[in-house]
């Protein structure tokens, strides 16, 4: 059950319209029990969270909770092992400016941004504006509340350091044409892999947005939680003629365009900005996970060095901005030492793994454990690559199709499967049943063959 709402939100009803889509997952106002206690889902717009923030969230989880803190693969926050003060740790976070203007609105805020947006030298534009302009409607319009909590968007500018490879309900990604920057969209996909369904100038940001989602809402039935199952039985030729009113551009330039490629593990280490001087620097968290002493560490670099801020990014990882360039290896160190990884050469900072049965009842491995295992014997063997633990099927520490995939069958044994476009789920089964040991084992070898790197 929903922990009731502390402060001004006790007594505020939800809208009627919320349970249209309900969801199991977590917000900052709905913890959901797991083994290991509850969980709060802190939602960040673009990704960002202040110095004073980050240490709100990290004295909540110190004293609300069991210490853990995790890195989201949509660049938000969460905070696990909750225990009965649940209310004492709603009312820290809110008090910290981390929850919603509006309570109907904590699922719907879900607009994921590069973590460089703003700031990185290959942008075509700074799409914070729009961002912002997105996030208001989604906070201040009731109607969009009935959205679901998985309903998700994604915009682009055209930096360098961005996912595009997590499939979006909406996808809006900026390209240039004749000297013009627009703005491309797609549907339940991902500009990684998919064509734009068309564009728009950009001054049409935010009523294509809007027009985007009051027609799935006035097609799709409340059943039809996510824009892929609405197509499923309606064509995407619905959408441009309900947007016909707006100056649609579906011509070659458009439909032939692709989104050039990112840059290789942007996120880690020193990223330079696009003002002269100053750089990003960046570490993984280990398997996702920080906890209070690391996060107040990291806050306190980000006062010191940069701009007060930290970035949270789809790689589970986060960034400092605004450093001097001149700093950047004092930043890195700093990160290095409170525990972070900062070299993509750490085999550890290529794996992802679920909560795993440790404190999930779903799981039938110790994902985190064994992608510890994993990546000790992979770094023995000087290897680095991708590598992604699932305990089960629902591959909750992935919102993308990984490269390699090693889904659990039972404690520490694992099917192994590799990415193939062609294949449905996670790709081509190579192996079943898999200790991890011999998982490692054939991943070595294969790297060695480079056969799929």
């Amino acid at each position: 059950m929903p922990t009731p709402l502390p402060g001004d939100f006790l007594n505020k009803p939800l809208s009627p319209a919320v349970s249209v889509r309900p969801s199991a997952c977590p917000g900052l106002l709905r913890i959901v029990p797991a083994l290991d206690g509850g969980i709060c889902r802190i939602k960040l717009a673009g990704g960002v969270i202040g110095a004073a923030q980050a240490r709100a969230v990290a004295r909540a989880a110190q004293d609300y909770a069991g210490g853990v803190i995790e890195a989201t693969n949509r660049g938000n926050l969460q905070i696990r092992g909750i225990g009965a003060e649940q209310g004492a740790l709603i009312e820290t976070l809110l008090a910290a400016g981390l929850g919603p203007n509006n309570p109907d609105s904590d699922d719907v805020r879900n607009l994921m941004l590069s973590p460089t947006a703003g700031l990185d030298p290959r942008m075509l534009l700074d799409v914070r504006p729009l961002a912002a302009q997105i996030l208001a409607a989604l906070e201040n319009t009731p109607r969009l509340h009935e959205l679901s909590a998985k309903f998700a968007l994604s915009l682009d500018g055209g930096e360098g350091v961005v996912m595009l490879d997590h499939p979006h309900d909406l996808w809006l990604s900026a390209l240039e044409v004749d000297g013009e920057v627009l703005l491309a969209f797609g549907l339940a996909g991902c500009p990684a892999r998919d064509k734009p369904l068309a564009a728009v100038p950009l001054a049409y940001g935010l009523e294509l947005v809007l027009g985007v989602l009051n027609w799935f809402l006035d097609t799709a039935r409340p059943d039809q939680s996510r824009m892929r199952q609405l197509l499923a039985e309606v064509p995407a030729e619905r959408l441009l003629s309900a947007l016909a009113s707006m100056p649609l551009r579906t011509d070659a330039d458009i439909s032939e365009w692709r989104r050039p490629a990112t840059v290789t593990h942007g996120h880690i280490g020193v990223y330079p900005q696009a003002e002269t001087g100053k750089v990003a620097v960046g570490g993984v968290t280990p398997l996702g996970r920080l906890d209070p002493a690391m996060l107040n560490t990291i806050a306190q670099l980000a006062e010191e060095f940069g701009d007060g801020s930290l970035r949270l990014t789809p790689w589970q990882s986060l960034l400092l901005p605004n450093i001097a360039a001149c700093d950047a290896q004092s930043v890195l160190a700093g990160l290095q030492a409170a525990g972070l990884l900062c070299s993509a050469d750490q085999a550890l900072a290529r794996i992802i793994a679920c909560t795993g049965s440790s404190d999930c009842a779903k799981g039938l491995a110790d994902t985190k454990a064994d992608a510890r295992l994993l990546a000790g014997q992979l770094q023995r063997s000087g290897i680095s690559r991708g590598v992604h633990l699932s305990a089960c099927q629902r591959s909750c520490a992935a919102a993308h199709l990984a490269s390699v995939t090693l889904l659990a069958v039972s404690p520490g044994h694992y099917d192994l499967y590799f990415r193939d476009a062609t294949q449905p789920g996670f790709g081509a089964l190579q192996a079943r049943d898999l200790t991890i040991e011999a998982a490692g084992a054939y991943l070595i070898a294969d790297s060695r063959s480079n056969t799929h790197d």
